[in-house]
């Protein structure tokens, strides 16, 4: 059990501020590997070697600045997804707590997962952009800014567009959350002691395992979810999808059918590169 507490040192706009800006200097640092992994989980034509040809394949046809493409967008979808994910956590929270303040580690587990749902959907539309934004030819794009990006897809693709597998993000936290929950349910057993005798170093290496696995059980939700993100009659070659698909299910199909299910996976090594 664990009590919830809230840090009275910093106010509010103190703690949002710092999240924000390390936030924005975290997607910046580990932004090119952000954009490989969707690559890989695309299937896009750099991509069908490893990482590192991938990555270098990407740099001799649009320049080193590809692997910061659709950056922007994100440290911009940062202050919303933050404010939603921190106003949900606290509602959630108050939810699971005790009389006395306590919360099991399993409602924490549960409060930040469902809080981070809710921040996911808001914030959907910024996903979608992100992922045309890095899935186009940088010298040749078919959206010129953020702004540009989000009206065409709306007038040629629709508000639906938008929103297109905003499903798999509900449905892959689920799996998420239950491979955060089996790795700090059995850290005192990994480590032989109890947990609050863990050191910062411990504790850093407890959430880069938690990460790890919950990323890796729910990261086939992650690669469909960007597939159909892509996929785009109003793009050339769809988007750069490997595999041509008419709805969740059927791209789950047809990924294992001509890809094999390990292209479930593709984009993870870089993916979990990023943990931090």
């Amino acid at each position: 059990m664990a009590t919830w507490k809230r840090d009275s040192r910093l106010t509010a706009l103190q703690r949002l501020g710092c999240a924000g800006v390390a936030g924005a200097m975290s997607l910046s640092v580990t932004a090119p590997l952000e954009v490989l992994t969707v690559l890989a989980q695309v299937g896009t034509h750099h991509s069908r070697g490893g990482l590192g040809q991938t990555g270098r394949s990407l740099c001799r046809a649009e320049g080193i600045g590809a692997l910061w493409k659709g950056n922007l967008t994100a440290c911009f979808r940062l202050f919303p997804y933050s404010v939603l994910q921190l106003a949900s956590y606290r509602r959630f929270v108050m939810l699971f707590v005790d009389d006395l303040g306590h919360i099991s580690q399993w409602s924490s587990i549960m409060a930040g997962s469902l809080a981070g749902m809710v921040a996911a959907v808001a914030t959907y539309p910024t996903e979608v952009i992100k992922t045309r934004l890095i899935v186009q030819d940088r010298l040749k794009p078919s959206y010129k800014g953020i702004l540009h990006a989000l009206y065409l897809i709306y007038h040629q693709e629709g508000a639906v567009a938008l929103y297109r597998g905003v499903s798999l993000s509900i449905l892959g936290a689920i799996p998420f959350s239950i491979g955060s929950f089996l790795v700090y349910t059995h850290l005192d057993k990994i480590w032989g002691e109890p947990s609050l005798r863990f050191t910062p170093m411990q504790s850093f290496i407890n959430g880069c395992l938690a990460a790890g696995v919950a990323q890796t059980l729910s990261f086939p939700f992650e690669t469909v979810k960007r597939k159909m993100q892509a996929q785009s009659p109003c793009l050339p070659q769809c988007g750069g999808v490997d595999v041509h698909f008419a709805g969740l299910v059927d791209c789950f199909k047809q990924t294992v059918k001509t890809k094999g299910v390990l292209a479930l996976w593709n984009g993870l090594t870089a993916n979990l590169l990023r943990i931090k």
